[in-house]
């Protein structure tokens, strides 16, 4: 990359150096603002994940994963509900770019598809948790019935029933995957929402179930949605499912752990600040934690870098393995580093006019992003012998 070249984070540092100065407000927030997403998309976040050749900045994961989960990072340092949500876009595009395949003509005509949707604005998000279903796809119950229609996407044409939630970035996303069961068929699929219309109460093709409350990651309209024979399309891969999320599963992965680790770098260089005054009288104990959650910071870093390096090396098994170990590794090393900074600061890190009292709870909500603890861990233990 040439010295001179303008990065993907070097065009965010502005947007993220003003959203810090109104951390506040925002972390009062139970909503998300559109202009955010506005400045983002003027910033070319959304091209990120565009190849070259469709217009935009992609050039390959050796090269292009890094800027793409660096801006996360940063973005998750200003605003970790805003992050999570603008990283959906990468993580769901990821499906389809990381997945070529020339010997399925349908395939690379809809990825060609979802590429130019990308370039030309659209935001793209997921909506597949389903409640009772521990985060794992395969277990939906939602329906897929074949219809005939116009699509808004390159592919065949559905109707979708079925609850969902955990929908981040709802009335953000013009675009939303999730997972059904077709009739007629034993494995679930992948399709596509056209959200672009939606916004609350909803239609009676889409309505809001209920509206997230959630404690930590607040303002991430990650609203629960039921589906009344919602207009979808399939993705047109024609395999198996897992096929689709394994390749796109390190970068998916390192994605969501850029967010909780800009979380956890804000904190440590809040907290460093507001202590630097105070070092010089610190009880043991304090002085312990202190390190001790330095440590953590450090450890957190360090498995990230591993886990973009191996993504950079573009050897698929092992970078799926060191992702999901970089990301539960970073979600435990941030909430208990979290926890001492807590009790290193005192009784004022719990109130809501604290900042370090909202960080705690979002990193404690991020560690159960895509996948939950129980399944994040079920896929560990299998490829800690497969790999």
């Amino acid at each position: 990359m040439p010295a001179d070249e303008v990065t993907l984070p070097d065009e965010c540092r502005p947007i993220a150096a003003e959203w810090k100065s109104q951390r506040a407000e925002r972390q009062t927030r139970r909503h998300l603002e559109q202009r955010d997403f506005d400045a983002l998309r003027e910033a070319g976040f959304l091209l990120g994940i565009v190849p070259e050749d469709d217009g935009g900045s992609w050039r390959d994961a050796a090269v292009s994963a890094r800027p793409i989960c660096d801006t996360l990072r940063l973005l998750g340092s200003a605003d970790p509900a805003v992050a999570l949500v603008s990283a959906m876009h990468p993580a769901v595009v990821s499906f389809w770019l990381l997945n070529p395949d020339s010997a399925q003509p349908a395939w690379e005509e809809q990825r060609r598809a979802v590429f130019a949707s990308a370039a030309a604005g659209e935001q793209w998000g997921t909506i597949t948790s389903e409640p009772g279903s521990g985060g794992d796809i395969s277990r939906t119950r939602s329906t897929a019935s074949a219809v005939d229609g116009e699509p808004f996407l390159v592919g065949r044409t559905y109707e979708l029933t079925g609850d969902k939630h955990f929908g981040s970035g709802s009335g953000i996303a013009h675009r939303m995957v999730t997972t059904a069961r077709p009739d007629g068929e034993d494995e679930p699929r992948m399709f596509v929402l056209d959200t672009s219309d939606w916004s609350p109460p909803g239609t009676l093709a889409m309505s809001m179930a209920a509206e997230w409350d959630g404690v930590g990651m607040a303002a991430t309209q990650s609203h629960a949605m039921r589906l009344e024979a919602a207009p979808a399309v399939r993705l047109e891969y024609d395999g198996p499912l897992t096929d689709v999320t394994s390749g796109a599963g390190s970068f998916v992965a390192t994605c969501f752990t850029a967010v909780i680790l800009g979380v956890l770098d804000e904190a440590i260089a809040t907290a460093k600040q507001q202590l630097a005054g105070k070092a010089e009288t610190m009880r043991a104990y304090e002085q312990v934690e202190w390190v001790r959650a330095v440590n953590e910071h450090w450890l957190a870093v360090q498995a990230y870098e591993g886990a973009l390096r191996a993504i950079e090396r573009e050897d698929r098994a092992a970078a799926l393995f060191a992702a999901l170990l970089a990301k539960e590794g970073v979600a435990e090393l941030a909430e208990a580093a979290l926890g001492r900074l807590a009790r290193v600061i005192g009784g004022g890190a719990f109130s809501r006019r604290s900042p370090f009292a909202h960080w705690y709870e979002d990193v404690r909500a991020l560690g159960f992003l895509r996948p939950p603890w129980g399944l994040a861990y079920d896929n560990l233990f299998a490829l800690s012998f497969a790999t």
